[in-house]
């Protein structure tokens, strides 16, 4: 069948040549003005118009043609005369036929040409068949690359989308390593700084020691001892130690382990040598135990009605309209919200953001707390603690007692470590250094949930306070 093809394809081209040199003009060789040829001799090897045609030799051996200027493929290469026959897949003249071809099957161009016609059809058919079923296999494939491609559109949004989180988290990484390198580098000059101060001032003193030593009058030495008795009292109690101290460090190592945390989840290997580079040796053995409740969220049903909670479940904010929420038993009538999860045991870390000049509040309650009336707010009763962010203030409230700390906001991001056996929540502002705002102690007798309030009318000592601003409050992961 492929052989038949070839053929098909060469006759196809030959008849490309003729077409040509017809379009290019041929023309009879007797006339004296170019008159087209009607017919060829082969035997001549002259074009012949119509009228010179009628005139022409009509012998068997002046075989006539389609004019062509191809003589030589029209004329056997042996005997040079006119192809007349075919044989054995060849064409040959009636001098072959004749000769070696004698016991062959010959047949006329004609007949011949007539079968591989009839084969090429065959061929022609199966041919179209088979291009019909390419047609519709494209078609097929077209459709599943429209439908491919807006799968692949998708995907390739996923994909940018998500690359471009992982780029946002890297850089906030990034953002938060340089700082802590940058808080770590500015720690230990400082601390040098300080030593250099004290080592000044030893030198001083011992060199004010060695004067006296000198000195061979023992009244000057007696009075300038009397007189300089500062210099020479133990200095050790100067240094007057935080007694959060402790806890500090570890809200401090809590907040670079988170940022190793995220590290690890896209950058292993750098995570842990960020580790062994900015975390003390002694970080593990004060982060030991230390849960960070990341996945904290709020409880919607336990949230009052001017409450709006977001759908993440991580903000809380004051809402001047009323929400409607089924009345249930669980629901406050005040302006707060507890976490749905609650803590009966071990250390366990949160951070929040809140604005700093109204009507925040977070701490902690037991379960049992009541949710209506006057009691039910949060420092109002002996099963909640509160602090309170008041008119740029900080007040500790339980049991109705207000304490006003000494402390005035300086950031909106605090962090609470929560030590159940201890019975203490250790407050912290997370600005740079770290500071201390306020531990609440008690001995906790039933387990703890998470409590934030978003009030509009805040009570001072012995005053309320209208508030304009509205209220809220945020639980934070660390790279927020």
């Amino acid at each position: 069948m492929f052989h038949l093809w070839f053929q098909l394809r060469a006759m196809a081209s030959a008849d490309l040549v003729d077409l040509e040199q017809d379009e290019a003009g041929i023309f009879c060789t007797y006339c004296d003005s170019p008159v087209p040829a009607a017919k060829v001799c082969l035997h001549c090897e002259v074009s012949l118009c119509d009228k010179h045609l009628m005139k022409h030799n009509r012998a068997v051996e002046h075989v006539l043609l389609e004019p062509t200027t191809s003589w030589e493929n029209r004329k056997c290469s042996i005997h040079k005369k006119a192809l007349e026959y075919y044989c054995c897949e060849a064409c040959i003249c009636v001098y072959c036929s004749a000769g070696e071809h004698r016991e062959h099957a010959v047949e006329t161009l004609n007949e011949a040409s007539e079968k591989k016609k009839h084969n090429l059809r065959n061929i022609l058919e199966e041919l179209t068949s088979e291009r019909k079923e390419v047609e519709d296999r494209i078609q097929s494939l077209q459709g599943q690359s429209r439908e491919q491609q807006e799968t692949f559109d998708g995907f390739k949004k996923q994909v940018t989308d998500m690359i471009e989180n992982i780029r946002n988290k890297l850089g906030a990484l990034e953002k938060e390593l340089m700082s802590e390198i940058s808080r770590q580098t500015q720690k230990v000059s400082q601390q040098i700084l300080d030593l250099e101060i004290k080592k000044e001032e030893l030198s001083r003193k011992m060199r004010h020691i060695k004067e006296l030593c000198n000195l061979t009058d023992p009244l000057t030495v007696l009075q300038r001892l009397e007189s300089d008795r500062d210099d020479f009292c133990d200095s050790e109690g100067e240094d007057i130690e935080d007694t959060d101290g402790d806890n500090t460090k570890v809200v401090e190592y809590l907040r670079l382990n988170n940022i190793i945390e995220a590290l690890n989840c896209t950058l292993p290997k750098f995570a842990t040598t960020t580790r062994s580079c900015l975390l003390p040796p002694e970080a593990s053995d004060m982060l030991l135990g230390v849960h960070t409740a990341s996945e904290m969220m709020l409880d919607i049903n336990t949230a009052g009605n001017y409450v709006h909670v977001s759908e993440d479940l991580k903000n809380a904010s004051h809402s001047r309209i009323e929400k409607n929420r089924p009345e249930t038993p669980e629901r406050f009538s005040h302006n707060q919200v507890l976490s749905s999860g609650s803590f009966s045991s071990g250390k366990h870390y949160w951070e929040v953001e809140v604005n700093k000049s109204w009507g925040a509040v977070v701490g902690l309650a037991y379960p049992s707390i009541d949710r209506k009336g006057e009691k039910s707010a949060i420092g109002n009763n002996n099963k909640s603690w509160g602090l309170w962010i008041c008119r740029n203030h900080y007040y500790v409230k339980h049991e109705s007692k207000v304490t006003r700390l000494p402390h005035s906001p300086s950031c909106q991001r605090l962090g609470l470590l929560l030590d159940y056996e201890a019975g203490r929540l250790s407050i912290y502002e997370l600005c740079d250094p770290v500071r201390h705002i306020h531990t609440i102690t008690a001995v906790f007798a039933e387990p703890l949930h998470a409590m934030f309030g978003t009030y509009s009318m805040l009570e001072e000592p012995q005053k309320q306070i209208h508030n304009d601003q509205p209220a809220w409050v945020s639980i934070r992961s660390h790279l927020d």
